[in-house]
């Protein structure tokens, strides 16, 4: 941990983890190696990153944990990525641990569990994602297979998409209408990419989001923490995994 993640800053982000961030009443700063004191000060003042809590029908978002963006098996970044070019290695395995402790509990509480996915390439999906990544273009077919650890179950929805958010051209919206949701758990990768135009996406439709910190992952921590604190300040509240597990399953039981 950084000199600067064991202060405690009046003007840090609201919240705290008693197992991961240290000492009790500690703010809750999962991006404290990049972030500064200053940039929290600035926005604080404004007076972003108010916590809008989790809602009384909260569903729970799986985004692409598939072995494309993790690797068949885990290992460091650079040696993922002759297994996939999309994978992000050793953090998504790590990260896709705790999707499964946040699983159990929707699964406990008997609570919508959503997947949304990106489907298989075809040519004619090339477009400017496959201008400005053309690596996406040629993964084998058993990358997208989902991640056995956290697969989908008889239930589920599954919601293949072809652009970075879950709701762009997809039936997401319906499906939480008809399920009557309030609110999004959001997890998956990457955290810069598919998991924040979801998260934007539902901020604009008007949806309580959460997202677990140590449940999503990206191809760096820089870019990582600064995707977490952003989305903090404006569109969602930044928790730990524990806080949200403990948060879902006190849910009442529709």
């Amino acid at each position: 941990m950084s000199e600067r993640s064991e202060r405690i800053d009046e003007h840090s982000a609201p919240g705290h983890s008693p197992d991961e961030g240290g000492l009790i009443g500690e703010p809750y700063r999962p991006w404290a190696d990049v972030i500064t004191d200053d940039d929290e000060r600035r926005y604080a003042a404004a007076g972003f990153g108010k916590p809008v809590g989790t809602g009384k029908r909260p569903a729970l978002l799986i985004i692409d944990v598939q072995y494309r963006t993790v690797g068949d098996t885990p290992k460091p970044f650079f040696d993922s990525l002759a297994d996939y070019p999309t994978s992000c290695g050793d953090v998504g395995w790590d990260a896709v641990g705790r999707i499964g402790e946040l699983l159990g509990v929707f699964r406990e509480r008997e609570l919508p569990v959503i997947y949304p996915h990106v489907a298989p390439k075809e040519s004619y999906d090339a477009g400017r994602l496959g201008a400005k990544v053309p690596a996406i273009m040629g993964i084998p077919p058993q990358g997208y297979r989902f991640v056995e650890e956290v697969a989908p179950r008889d239930g589920d929805i599954l919601l293949p998409k072809r652009h970075p958010s879950a709701f762009f051209a997809t039936p997401l919206v319906s499906y939480l209408v008809d399920l009557g949701v309030d609110s999004l758990v959001v997890t998956g990768c990457t955290t810069s990419g598919c998991v924040r135009s979801t998260v934007v996406d539902a901020f604009a439709y008007n949806f309580r989001v959460t997202v677990p910190a140590e449940a999503v992952y990206d191809r760096t921590p820089t870019v990582h923490q600064a995707n977490l604190f952003d989305m903090a300040q404006k569109y969602a509240d930044v928790r730990p995994v524990a806080e949200v597990v403990e948060a879902v399953r006190g849910v009442e039981s529709t």
